[in-house]
């Protein structure tokens, strides 16, 4: 493609490796420090040899080492990709519960995407680097449905970003959300163990299905359930909600695609407002008595300090738009 008239010609880059950086794959380096250039392009400069670590040859899969210097080809970026450079994403800062030096936990409303993609241009981490210009570093640990309000944690160091997500992937976190359902759940129904399956609707969306344990491409599944609340259902939902609703803290033990969402629904109890797994005619008599989105909020995280090791657990309080139908739950209670 051609150039945009005003636009600099490209040209060789070195970049030099950080400490934090030491022990990395070569691709996984260029993927995040090379942003807007797709993975397929940064495969293709490393395999023809256009990428030189300390004027030699380099793999994908080699580890770089601090002090290496790597030179990076003239790379064009792809019209989308200038786009977005041209058209930064809008700066937002977001409410922050925690932070030190090497991450930061933000409470992320619902409505907006972690990050841009899937139609949705631009998502939290793409406008927390526009609002902060002059950090190093800014990653998501992990992600949150669009839809999902609550605790987010967002990496500013790469050593605390592989630590957290080393923790995350061995489930040695806690991670424990706040949801609305339909009826009252039985007590005694306290794990959900149940295979998932994704697949796509025709219109390239994707969806999750419980399946059988014979199922090859079955993910395993675990969720933990406890009741917090039994909600009344106001006056005017009465005939549709003749069991009221129930709060419930549920703790997921495996993290995969919409897990809780369709656990619940599939138990007969879908969440509250949700879209895609839900009640549909019980959503829009909600949507008409004041309940504008789905009641999933992630609530609660424990973890180990990437750099210390000392335990830590974050807490992010009910929204306003959900604490009327939360029967006056604290969401620092247990």
């Amino acid at each position: 493609m051609t150039q945009p008239p005003n636009s600099p010609a490209p040209a060789v880059r070195h970049l030099t490796v950080d400490e934090e950086s030491a022990g990395q794959r070569l691709d996984n380096f260029l993927i995040r420090e090379l942003k807007g250039v797709p993975k397929t392009h940064i495969y293709r400069i490393i395999r023809s040899g256009e990428v030189r670590r300390n004027k030699g040859r380099v793999g994908a899969d080699d580890r770089v080492q601090p002090g290496d210097v790597l030179r990076i080809p003239p790379i064009r970026l792809s019209e989308r990709a200038e786009e977005k450079q041209l058209n930064p994403p809008p700066a937002r800062q977001f409410p922050v519960i925690f932070e030190d030096e090497a991450f930061l936990a933000i409470d992320k409303p619902a409505g907006v995407a972690v990050h841009g993609g899937s139609g949705v241009s631009f998502g939290v981490i793409e406008q927390m680097r526009q609002a902060r210009p002059d950090a190093k570093l800014l990653e998501l640990v992990h992600r949150l449905d669009r839809e999902t309000s609550g605790l987010l944690l967002i990496a500013k160091k790469k050593s605390a970003l592989k630590a957290l997500q080393d923790q995350f992937r061995e489930r040695e976190t806690g991670k424990t959300y706040l949801a609305l359902v339909k009826g009252a759940w039985p007590a005694r129904l306290k794990v959900l163990d149940q295979p998932l399956h994704k697949y796509l609707l025709a219109d390239g969306e994707r969806r999750v299905k419980v399946t059988t344990k014979d199922d090859p491409d079955g993910m395993h599944s675990v969720t933990l359930v406890k009741v917090a609340a039994r909600i009344p259902a106001p006056a005017a939902l009465a005939a549709a909600l003749p069991e009221g609703l129930s709060l419930l803290e549920v703790t997921i033990k495996t993290g995969r695609t919409h897990q809780i969402r369709v656990h619940l629904s599939s138990a007969g109890h879908p969440i509250a407002g949700d879209d895609k797994y839900g009640d549909f005619e019980l959503n829009r008599q909600l949507m008409r008595n004041g309940l504008k989105r789905m009641f999933l909020h992630a609530w609660r995280l424990r973890l180990s300090h990437p750099v210390t090791g000392a335990p830590i657990e974050l807490h992010a309080e009910l929204p306003d738009e959900l604490w009327p139908w939360s029967g006056g739950r604290s969401a620092k209670a247990d």
